[in-house]
């Protein structure tokens, strides 16, 4: 297979995460014989010291043309004032726009070995293997009117939560569908003791759940949920919900795996390239010291694999060998080894 891969390495670690997913992706080109055309742009605050903006016109053409896009990660404090007119996060606000990106895929798997480097109770560990399906184009993060004025001698700052019913609808239907292939549970999240918006995409969860009889559906309130993340995190399967709360209860259910830098995103689109990223930050404290933990973004060129262009057993391969370098006592500083980024990746590299 031939495929173009724009990579988006980003601010703090990004660049240095991105690098050793491009060193797995030349195994999995040579191993499987592929051809991968990698492109490299900016986004978020480099963007801005470089272009003024942080993401350009010509950096969302190119990657709205290739078949998937790699990012690392963008933002840190250098380009942290509130009022700036222009954000690294609004970049990335802007390409899951221009990509038409409107599921975000969070899988949150615990693995054995590194049951013990979690915060949470062992027994509450056993058997977690979450799939998290957060909406991503519409919500607060994107609703309109949105902006800060004066109001009655007082300075008002207004987000708008907005929902429309093919936006719910088309993240639920996915739900169903990938838990076909799971344990077929869909546990859908909300607030529609509070807010209208909730209310239609209950109705929506409700409605689909009737034309799928044979997947159990369930209806938790976004706070109960957060609740039993942590107290029952084994009764989640698959887990939809709007846009903000997915974007605080994925982070949340990062401590379940022991290291955010363990876990894997894809977001992706009804036919256009999708984008895929680790979860964690730009980490600006460790960038530059080549010890960022690279697991979650190889995990993520395996999502990659997996739902871009279709190579089921070259994503399974990668998943594998993470497993494998994880069981035999590879680790990075944050699951309590001493490996850097490019031994680590090595020692994946050597289960491909």
């Amino acid at each position: 297979m031939k495929a173009k891969i724009t990579l988006l390495p980003g601010d703090g670690i990004g660049p240095e995460i991105i690098e050793q997913s491009v060193k797995v992706m030349q195994i999995i080109e040579t191993k499987f014989s592929h051809s991968f055309d990698l492109t490299e742009h900016l986004l978020g605050g480099c963007s801005l010291d470089k272009f003024g903006k942080s993401l350009t016109d010509e950096t969302l053409s190119d990657c709205v043309a290739s078949d998937a896009v790699l990012m690392g990660a963008v933002g840190g404090p250098k380009w942290d004032d509130p009022r700036a007119a222009d954000r690294p996060e609004k970049g990335l606000l802007a390409l899951r726009k221009g990509l038409g990106v409107f599921a975000n895929l969070r899988p949150v798997k615990v693995l054995p070995q590194l049951i013990d480097f979690s915060s949470i109770k062992r027994e509450k560990l056993i058997g977690v293997d979450i799939l998290v399906i957060r909406e991503l184009t519409g919500g607060l993060y994107f609703g309109w009117p949105k902006g800060r004025d004066l109001k009655d001698g007082r300075e008002r700052a207004v987000d708008t939560l907005e929902y429309y019913d093919y936006e719910v609808q088309r993240v639920v239907n996915l739900a169903f569908e990938l838990s076909k292939s799971r344990r077929k549970k869909v546990t859908s999240v909300d607030k529609a003791n509070v807010l209208e918006s909730s209310r239609l995409w209950r109705e929506i969860a409700i409605n689909t759940g009737t034309r799928n009889p044979e997947i159990e559906l369930e209806h938790v309130l976004v706070d109960t949920a957060s609740m039993r993340l942590i107290t029952n995190p084994a009764s989640f399967d698959v887990v939809v919900t709007e846009n903000m709360f997915g974007d605080i209860l994925t982070d949340e259910a990062s401590v379940l795996a022991g290291s955010m830098g363990m876990l894997p995103s894809a977001s992706i689109s009804a036919s256009g390239p999708g984008l895929y990223e680790p979860i964690h930050g730009s980490a600006p404290d460790i960038a530059g010291k080549g010890i960022a933990n690279p697991i979650g973004t190889i995990l993520s060129l395996a999502l990659l694999l997996r739902y871009s262009l279709k190579l089921e057993a070259e994503a399974v391969a990668v998943e594998n060998a993470v497993e494998r370098a994880i069981a035999v006592g590879a680790r990075t500083g944050d699951i309590g080894g001493k490996l850097s980024s490019s031994q680590m990746t090595d020692e994946i590299i050597k289960n491909l």
